[in-house]
């Protein structure tokens, strides 16, 4: 692994500073460190509000990632008062956090890591430590201490496996003051990970580095190179959400979930011993939060619900203390034909699920070549699953946004109505495919709930192929709004263009009928019941002169939409209308007319875009917030409706 310590990147003198830069150096390696993993620290000494000077240590914050930590994102602890609390014969974890808590320097920084005492015990100024992918490779064998030695000789303490907490804080306290020789540079805990440790960050972070290059050094002599098979081929979207469906009622919320089919993890569900490597446990303890134990090999989730209730209830008195069990949905799902699925609550966390179980991959066929992979057995995982500390982490997050494991399915998406709905529900939570005729949609919004794809709605073959995209990507269809369309340049009757009426009639009305009947099966499958939003227009209610096409295509749509209202009733689908009129900012209308509207009205801008009854100005957000609230609780018992958004028109009224 290459060294990228760089003094010139140094920005800031100081301790601090230095652990800052090493931590993200760390941090940005994903071999290293996965999605908040690791942590780092440094001593120093600091000059409390009396000018005392108080031995500070700099520990990593709870909640953030190494990659991005910043100066704030470390919790300065006195010292001497963890050093004290380390000689406690027995303390419960909840109250050792509350002595950190007490200890900070500052109360308003985040909780320090549940690996502080261990910090603080080491005696050198800085410490790092990473879950990377060669030192869990390594230990997770029959015989892991071995392994280590042979990779390392003498040059880190070996210390056996201990949950995290207070009591693996007092095993190695022990452990190190016993066997600890000058020479060694670290250690390795079995099972977690690798420990460095230098007066400086810059040594810790040096060492580091240089213990990875000869693990890997050391297993690329007896690992061969990761079976590699062909990328697998589509299956039916229809049986991707079937599965997902089955995941998010386990759940008992809507999940996300994400398929891949490469490569590297066509070889991995390729392999003929795929249901007992895959079921041996994860690589580390930490990654059961967001894996599960086991994944699911094939597509039996009901199975893998009865296995997981019985896992429960053989460790549900380990803790000693009552337990609710989590749900027994899997998180990451295996098979030879669909390739690797990963469910979370948002697309992120299927990410995560994925990204840690391509780098478990590696793990798995490393360890095997080196004898056998073994992971921890259940009860131990089971002891960090329901841990009070990692439940916690994932209760900082607080409630999930409302719409969070809903996915959407966005037309026109890349301006006007179309933008703003798309933006409104990302907001939401929800995870969005949007789709336009601009290939700006493609980068409209970013981010892993967001899916941009530039296609021409009335092309059937393409929508369904985006359709198709985005049930890989998130797992199904939930909310479709409609929002693209055309409005032909104004033309009375007598002069109407006919392909102008054909292309109008095309993109408003023929489009929505394929999109309709492709979305269909898919919103039938949707968790909680199918939403669809029709953005129509106050033409359809009050028509002008001069907007034939336009007014009678959106009158079409508004009947196919009620006929849909009335035929996925029984499915659950919820189909309602949007009327909006005088939405000023979209591209529909530019400057130049706006203003030579008003003129013709003889008013001021201002008040031209005020011109309804309540005197007051829509904008495409007010449209993306009624499209939300239309895929609400507020509207479970509406379907069919057609609600006016335009300041009050006392034509439409």
């Amino acid at each position: 692994m290459q060294n990228r310590w760089d003094d010139a990147e140094l920005v800031e003198p100081g301790a601090l500073a230095e652990c800052v830069y090493g931590s993200r150096l760390l941090g940005s390696e994903p071999t290293l460190v996965l999605h908040g993993g690791g942590n780092t620290s440094v001593k120093a000494r600091v000059r409390d509000v009396t000018g005392d000077e108080v031995e500070v240590l700099h520990v990593k914050g709870s909640g953030w990632d190494l990659a991005t930590i910043e100066a704030r994102g470390f919790a300065p602890l006195r010292l001497d008062r963890l050093r004290a609390v380390l000689q406690v014969p027995e303390l419960s974890d909840a109250a050792m956090m509350n002595e950190f808590r007490c200890a900070l320097l500052d109360s308003s920084a985040p909780d320090p890591s549940v690996e502080a005492l261990l910090h603080a015990h080491l005696p050198f100024t800085a410490v790092q430590h990473s879950h990377a992918d060669v030192i869990v490779t390594l230990t997770n064998v029959a015989d892991g201490a071995a392994s280590v030695r042979a990779a390392f000789g003498d040059d880190v303490l070996v210390v056996p496996y201990c949950m995290p907490g207070f009591d693996l804080a007092r095993l190695v306290a022990r452990t190190w003051d016993e066997q600890y020789r000058p020479g060694m540079v670290g250690m390795v805990l079995l099972n977690h990970g690798l420990f460095t440790v230098g007066d400086s960050t810059r040594q810790a972070y040096e060492r580091h580095i240089d213990l990875i290059t000869r693990a890997e050094e050391f297993l690329s002599a007896r690992v061969p190179a990761a079976p590699s098979g062909h990328p697998l081929p589509d299956v039916p979207a229809l049986e991707l959400a079937t599965l997902r469906a089955k995941i998010s009622e386990l759940a008992g919320q809507p999940m996300i979930v994400t398929r891949r089919t490469d490569p590297r993890t066509a070889g991995f569900v390729a392999r003929p011993d795929l249901g007992s490597l895959a079921t041996r446990g994860p690589a580390t303890p930490d990654h059961v939060i967001r894996t599960k134990r086991v994944p699911l090999v094939g597509t039996d989730v009901d199975a893998f619900a009865t296995d997981y209730r019985a896992y429960f209830d053989a460790n549900s008195g380990r803790r000693g203390v009552p337990l609710t069990m989590l749900d027994p949905a899997p998180r990451v799902v295996l098979d030879p034909r669909l390739g690797m699925l990963t469910a979370g609550r948002r697309g992120k966390d299927a990410d995560i699920a994925r990204d840690i179980y391509l780098h478990t991959m590696d793990v798995i066929e490393g360890a095997e070549a080196l004898g056998g992979y073994r992971a921890l057995p259940p009860e131990d995982l089971f002891d960090v699953e329901y841990w009070e500390l990692e439940q916690a982490k994932l209760r900082l997050a607080g409630a999930p946004p409302a719409m969070a494991g809903k996915v959407a399915f966005v037309t026109g998406a890349a301006s006007g109505i179309g933008r703003a709905c798309a933006s409104a529900l990302l907001a939401a939570g929800a995870s969005v495919v949007g789709v336009d005729l601009s290939e700006s949609v493609v980068g409209t919004f970013s981010g892993p709930e967001w899916l941009g794809l530039q296609l021409d709605v009335t092309d059937a073959d393409a929508t369904a192929t985006a359709i198709r995209g985005g049930v890989e990507r998130f797992g199904g269809l939930d909310v479709l709004v409609v929002a693209a369309g055309i409005f032909p340049a104004s033309a009375p009757i007598a002069e109407l263009d006919a392909d102008a009426w054909r292309r109008t009639m095309a993109v408003n009305v023929d489009s929505v009928a394929s999109l309709f009947s492709a979305a269909h099966p898919l919103l039938a499958l949707a968790p909680g019941g199918g939403r669809v939003v029709v953005i129509a227009s106050k033409n359809v209610p009050a028509p002008g002169p001069g907007a034939a096409a336009y007014s009678a295509s959106k009158a079409a749509l508004t009947q196919l939409s009620r006929v849909a209202a009335l035929e996925w009733a029984g499915d659950g689908i919820r189909v309602n209308l949007v009327h909006p009129d005088a939405v000023f900012d979209t591209a529909l209308w530019t400057p130049e007319l706006i203003a030579e509207r008003a003129a013709r009205y003889g008013m001021s801008v201002d008040e031209y875009k005020r011109r309804n009854l309540l005197h007051t100005q829509v904008t495409s957000a007010d449209v993306g917030a009624l499209t939300v609230a239309l895929c609400g609780p507020a509207f479970v018992a509406t379907t069919g409706a057609q609600i006016p958004i335009d300041g009050g028109s006392d034509r439409v009224i």
